[in-house]
C-alpha cells in the first residue's frame, strides 16, 4: 500500500526507535506529528526531516501520562493535520530491576502511567477520528517481556502484557471499521532504554548489550512501514522479533 501523504502520528519520537520510525516514515514521503516531551529534540529533527525529504512535519510536545494534554493536543490540531491515518504508539519506559518486594513504587506508577494509561489516552483521542474518516491503522510497541516474564521485571512485563492484551481487544472492537492493529514485540534493542531504567547509570546501561549484537532502533522501524504498507487487505496483526543471539527473555548468547 502507498502511503505517501499519509499522516502518521508517532510518540516518543524524540529518541532510540519513534526516532529511526519518524525518519523511517519521513523516507516514505508520509507527513509526520511527531510527539515528544523534548519539544527542542523534535523541533530539530523535524526540521532536519523536511530539509531532507520535503515533506510536512509538525513537532507537538508531549507527555502521555498526562491525559488532559493528550486529549487537548490531540483535539486542538490544526484542521489540515486533524486527519491521522496511521498512530505509532511508541512511547515508553523501564524504571528499575528489582523484587517487587524492593521494588521502587514511583517507578511502577511511571511505567504503568506511560506504557499503559499514555496509550490508552492517545488511542482514544485518534480513534474517533480514524473511525470518521473510515479507516486507518494503529501499531503498538510491546515487548517480548509482554509474553515472558523475566526476573526482576515484574511490573515492566506487566506493562507490556497489558499492551499485547489492549492491541488484542482494539482488534476485535475495530476489525469492522477498516481499521487495522499492530503489536510490535521486540527483543534487546540498545537504545537509551537502560540507561533510562537505570536512572542514568550509562556504565550499568552499557553491559546490558556487551558480548552480543543486540536490534538496532532501525531494524523495528524497518518493521514498523513493512507493517503499514500491506495492500489494505492484509493486517499483519502480531510480530515478535528477536536478535539472533538471544533466544527468550533471559537466555543470550554473549561472548
Amino acid at each position: 500500500m502507498k502511503i505517501k501523504q499519509k499522516s502518521v502520528l508517532v510518540t516518543g519520537a524524540s529518541a532510540g526507535i519513534g526516532l529511526a520510525t519518524a525518519r523511517a516514515f519521513a523516507s516514505e514521503g508520509c507527513r509526520l506529528i511527531l510527539a515528544a516531551r523534548r519539544i527542542e529534540k523534535i523541533k530539530k529533527l523535524a526540521g532536519e526531516l523536511t530539509a531532507q525529504y520535503g515533506i510536512d512535519v509538525l513537532a507537538l510536545q508531549l507527555d502521555v501520562k498526562d491525559r488532559n494534554a493528550v486529549f487537548s493536543a490531540i483535539g486542538s490540531l490544526p484542521e489540515e493535520w486533524k486527519k491521522i491515518d496511521i498512530l505509532v504508539n511508541n512511547a515508553g519506559l523501564g524504571k528499575g530491576l528489582s523484587p517487587i518486594h524492593e521494588g521502587d513504587v514511583d517507578g511502577w506508577e511511571e511505567m504503568i502511567d506511560t506504557n499503559v494509561k499514555g496509550l490508552l489516552y492517545v488511542t482514544k483521542a485518534v480513534v474517533p477520528g480514524m473511525i470518521a474518516n473510515g479507516g486507518g491503522h494503529i501499531i503498538n510497541l510491546g515487548s517480548v517481556a509482554g509474553r515472558e516474564v523475566y526476573p526482576n521485571g515484574n511490573v515492566y512485563c506487566a506493562t507490556k502484557f497489558s499492551v499485547f492484551a489492549l492491541s488484542k481487544a482494539l482488534r476485535l472492537e475495530l476489525y469492522d471499521k477498516n481499521i487495522r492493529t499492530t503489536t510490535i514485540d521486540p527483543g534487546m534493542v540498545e537504545t537509551e532504554f537502560s540507561v533510562v531504567r537505570f536512572n542514568g547509570d550509562v556504565e550499568r546501561a552499557t553491559n546490558v548489550y556487551k558480548g552480543f549484537s543486540p536490534l538496532k532502533p532501525e531494524d523495528i522501524a524497518e518493521t514498523i512501514v513493512f507493517c503499514a504498507t500491506r495492500p489494505p487487505h492484509v493486517n499483519i496483526t502480531e510480530v515478535v522479533i528477536y536478535p539472533t543471539e538471544q533466544a527468550n527473555t533471559t537466555t543470550v548468547k554473549r561472548s
